[in-house]
């Protein structure tokens, strides 16, 4: 059954939308808006209040998406200072202004108090205010303060000027663009498995969270997977990137992702609107019939790999970890189910209770950003009924003969009620050059460093398997 993918990777025209944000896994965003121009020939003084709180100020770029008008920016400027109430108790500190109390009873009273301290402190929070009303001090505000009209500049959000220099007059609709921090945006993997199948539903959610200190309204949302470098300050490359994309139209709304540059680009089907501090979820990704395998791995010397130099500390009466691994493994191609480029997350996996029906957790991992065709294997766990032992039976070294051997003995049981087969991993660490003598079963070599050896096991039944490394050197 073919995956349903619901975000779309191609690319809508860059003023197609007023609003239009690029976010990065990175705290990072390319923030694109829709700005009608009206210049006249000379010196134009031009404002934009809807930047965000936290512009990267010398990455914004202003332009003519379609190359007719000539104009050139003289300067530009951009002020983060909007005005609060803490910020205007401070400007007018030392001063006397009306403050009004509202009464339950609809009773209005207005008393003039003098503001002795301002309890705004820029960067550290706030104080208690201090405020002289009839020759007494107040720790608090004595009703809500009406302030004076501000004639200094003061802005109420923050803002984005220019002096702009036209040769000519002009009309035309302006993209601004600029990097922001601020934005975030990840994704989460849910995979349901019945009790008794490995053919799992997986579903994939992409939470995007905005702290950039700015709402957007109906925005067309991009999200970029990929690890991006980014050098401070000189990134206003990356936004030059992002408007070099060549335009294309949206083929459905039912969605696509695009391979775009190194990395890949996934667009929301419906316009966001998000505001400041607020998290939103969208699915993006969904297949009912993903073929999964569960595999389960002792590991006991899991702490012993090759580090570059001969070890001959014969660690014998060691006592080794006991659990045996859970995996949850699939490739990432349509065979399986999938072959969608999944960008990194965290991956929760339930399975279903015949008994009732419901749902229930049984482990979570992280995965990487994973291309298609790509193998997915998912620690989840260690299996309560599955038990491993290893000991080390026999050392030998020969050190004028150049070499030395250790006998290993892995004991695997299975006490539970269904068969397994367990993988039992086995690192060769105290020296690059080995050879394996007398091995009780058949072994594959996984790398240059490891053995596994697989054991079939009936339901509560044990097997033990030996084998002897010699290293020579």
């Amino acid at each position: 059954m073919k995956t349903t993918l619901l975000l779309t990777g191609a690319l809508t025209a860059m003023t197609s939308a007023d609003t239009a944000l690029t976010i990065y896994n990175r705290d990072l965003a390319v923030v694109r808006e829709t700005l009608p121009l009206d210049l006249k020939a000379g010196v134009n003084t031009v404002s934009f209040d809807r930047a965000t709180a936290r512009v990267q100020a010398d990455s914004v770029v202003l332009r003519d998406p379609a190359g007719k008008a000539a104009f050139s920016i003289l300067e530009q400027s951009y002020r983060n200072d909007p005005v609060s109430r803490g910020l205007l108790l401070k400007h007018f500190e030392g001063q006397t202004i009306d403050f009004r109390t509202v009464y339950p009873d609809g009773k209005v009273e207005t008393a003039a108090g003098k503001i002795i301290r301002s309890g705004y402190v820029p960067g550290r929070g706030s104080e208690d205010p201090i405020i002289e009303v009839d020759g007494k001090l107040r720790f608090e505000l004595p009703g809500e303060p009406l302030f004076p009209a501000l004639t200094d500049g003061s802005i109420l959000r923050p803002t984005l000027n220019w002096q702009i220099a036209a040769r000519d007059a002009a009309a035309f609709n302006a993209q601004l663009s600029y990097l922001s921090n601020g934005f975030q945006w990840k994704a989460d993997y849910n995979i349901v498995a019945p009790e008794k199948s490995e053919t799992c539903t997986l579903s994939g959610w992409v939470t995007v969270n905005n702290q950039s200190g700015t709402n957007f309204k109906d925005a067309t949302v991009k999200l970029v997977a990929g690890d991006v470098n980014i050098v401070q300050p000189q990134t206003h490359r990356l936004a030059e990137t992002m408007m070099r994309a060549k335009a294309m139209d949206m083929a459905e709304a039912r969605v696509e992702q695009k391979a775009f540059d190194d990395f890949h680009l996934y667009t929301l089907p419906r316009p966001l609107t998000i505001h400041d501090k607020e998290t939103k979820q969208v699915e993006f990704i969904r297949s009912p019939q993903v073929k999964a395998r569960k595999k389960y791995v002792y590991d006991g010397a899991t702490m012993h790999r090759f580090s570059g130099g001969r070890v001959e500390n014969p660690l014998q009466g060691m006592e080794y970890p006991k659990d045996v691994a859970i995996f949850w493994e699939f490739k990432n191609d349509e065979a399986s189910g999938l072959g969608l480029p999944l960008p990194a997350g965290r991956v929760r996996f339930y399975r279903s209770d015949d008994a009732d029906g419901n749902l229930e957790f049984v482990g979570e991992n992280n995965i990487d950003h994973t291309p298609a065709n790509e193998e997915l294997s998912i620690y989840t766990g260690n299996a309560f009924d599955l038990i491993g032992e290893r000991k080390i039976t026999d050392f030998q070294r020969r050190e004028r003969e150049n070499w030395m051997s250790e006998t290993i003995e892995v004991t695997v049981k299975n006490r539970s009620k269904e068969a397994r087969n367990i993988i039992v991993r086995e690192p060769l660490w105290r020296w690059s050059g080995w050879k394996i003598e007398n091995p009780s079963m058949e072994f594959n070599k996984k790398d240059a460093q490891t053995i596994e050896f697989t054991v079939a096991l009936q339901p509560n039944q044990q097997q033990t398997l030996t084998y002897t490394a010699r290293y020579s050197w």
